[in-house]
């Protein structure tokens, strides 16, 4: 009888050795797919603002027709886009006011405009559909977040205050921080350089060809966001590693295969 117990406990034992390994065999699968498949995620995403965060042109608009109507400028209003959207403040201040206006005159109209803009924004800002839950997906798994943006700060922080997001940044490139605006790269540069990660480990959403056109200059990943121009165009105009009708055809799945296609 002591023999057929022992054998019994024998058994048992080979049992919850042969069930440890299996358990154990079994973690190691699920961190070893865990590894490869973060492996395959950005090491950062960086957000452009302003047609990425949020549909900010109807308000940049109104901003400048308070403007010019301020300063007595007549501008017809189906012409005002073509006018105001992508060029800096200062290239449109020298075309109204001419060219020998100072630093300090600049200076003043330029606070003078943007504070429009910030009294326009503040009550009805409102995140582009999708951007939230993407921000929100990427912050749960661990990927790096950051704004790179022509904006100037007091803009961005009235922005991603209005709109719940600032925790989400671990950094903010503004237009305060660089010499050469897009299409130059050197807002993602200096913002991959901030984050210490390497240019051509980095994600980037735009809506723009000037945008589109820095990301990939900088070794970049992007994808724009057709929030301001037609997909078709940016699909035969830009470098865009891929062009999105918008944030909810976009996620972290999209982002991963990106990278795993290299």
């Amino acid at each position: 009888m002591n023999a057929g117990w022992e054998r019994r406990k024998e058994i048992e034992l080979l049992e919850t050795d042969e069930s440890s390994k299996i358990e154990n065999l079994m973690a190691e699968q699920l961190f070893n797919n865990a590894t490869n498949s973060n492996r395959s995620l950005p090491a950062a995403v960086i957000f452009d603002m302003d047609g990425v965060l949020i549909d900010s042109n109807p308000f940049h608009l109104r901003k400048w027709t308070e403007f010019f109507r301020e300063h007595h400028i007549p501008v017809r209003e189906e012409e005002l886009p073509k006018v105001v959207l992508g060029p800096p403040n200062e290239s449109i201040f020298r075309r109204f006011f001419g060219d020998n206006l100072t630093r300090a005159q600049m200076q003043e109209l330029g606070e003078e405009l943007e504070a429009k803009f910030r009294r326009a924004i503040g009550p009805q800002a409102s995140p582009l559909p999708g951007v939230r839950r993407l921000i929100e997906e990427c912050h749960a798994n661990g990927v790096t977040l950051a704004l790179a943006t022509s904006a100037i700060s007091k803009n961005v922080e009235c922005v991603l205050s209005a709109l719940e997001l600032r925790p989400y940044f671990a950094t903010i490139v503004t237009v305060e921080a660089i010499s050469h605006p897009k299409p130059d790269p050197e807002v993602y540069l200096k913002t991959a350089a901030k984050l210490e990660v390497e240019p051509a480990d980095c994600g980037v959403f735009e809506d723009s060809f000037v945008g589109v056109e820095a990301a990939k200059r900088a070794g970049m990943k992007c994808v724009v966001i057709a929030s301001t121009f037609p997909v078709e165009v940016l699909r035969r105009e830009t470098r865009a590693d891929l062009v999105a009708p918008s944030f909810e055809e976009v996620s972290l799945l999209t982002l991963r295969q990106l990278f795993e296609g290299e």
